[in-house]
């Protein structure tokens, strides 16, 4: 298989939502309320899909117990999205771009869920040619109008001081993303813990990134989603260990 230009293996995270998080999302004892992330890759050559672990949950399967394809997927999303979906899956494949997309989703038991799609281009190593797309499932069905304040007032003490930035950093992924403020927050923490980067650092890099990309119109996430996968590589090393309280 070819390597891939983004870091997939980073967060096959069924971490953030089975070890920190209880079902669909709700905190833990003490803990904050994350989103539920997964990670998937698409082969455009033979037009197969992988599915981590969580991606199967989210969509009420049993990890391994039905084989993922485009059929299957888009039979799941919300007949209002289903449209616009399958005309992004074929652009992929056509263009060789990213699959990214924010819509809903109904999973086996027919909740519905609401999910951010980013993702990067997968390339074969040897030649540079694009072979495929893969990144993260993040479920924001479940996102909690407190949480902001919880991590910002407890969990994370010295964000206080740099809310201007996080506020910029937010407003930046809720454009690009057509997202809410405290699911653009969300993506901000998902980042920051499985990257183990300083929040503030995070959004002070973000926001020092866009002045790099050209203007953001309608395909916005196909430009930021890259960006937004390899930004803690960007920050200096003395501002990057994210502190445990």
């Amino acid at each position: 298989m070819g390597g891939g230009s983004a870091r997939h293996g980073e967060a096959d995270t069924g971490r953030v939502g089975e070890s920190e998080t209880g079902p669909g999302g709700t905190a833990a004892a003490g803990r904050v309320a994350q989103p539920v992330v997964g990670s998937f890759r698409f082969w455009f050559a033979t037009r197969r899909w992988e599915w981590s672990e969580p991606v199967y949950r989210m969509h009420g399967y049993v990890p391994g117990a039905v084989e993922p394809t485009t059929e299957l997927l888009l039979g799941h999303k919300h007949p209002d999205d289903r449209p616009r979906v399958a005309a992004l899956i074929a652009r992929a494949v056509e263009r060789g771009e990213p699959f990214s997309s924010r819509h809903r989703f109904l999973d086996t038991s027919g909740v519905e869920h609401q999910v951010l799609v980013v993702a990067d281009r997968i390339t074969e190593p040897a030649s540079g040619a694009v072979v495929g797309t893969g990144g993260f499932y993040i479920d924001l069905t479940d996102t909690l109008t407190d949480t902001e304040n919880v991590v910002l007032g407890q969990a994370l003490p010295e964000v206080v001081e740099a809310r201007a930035v996080i506020e910029q950093a937010k407003g930046i992924l809720m454009h690009a993303y057509r997202i809410s403020a405290e699911q653009a927050f969300q993506l901000l923490v998902w980042r920051s813990q499985e990257t183990n980067t300083k929040l503030r650092s995070l959004a002070v890099q973000l926001v020092a990134d866009l002045a790099l990309l050209p203007p953001l119109g309608p395909d916005a996430g196909n430009t930021f989603d890259p960006m937004l996968l390899t930004v803690h590589q960007r920050v200096p090393s003395s501002s990057r260990e994210r502190r445990d309280d």
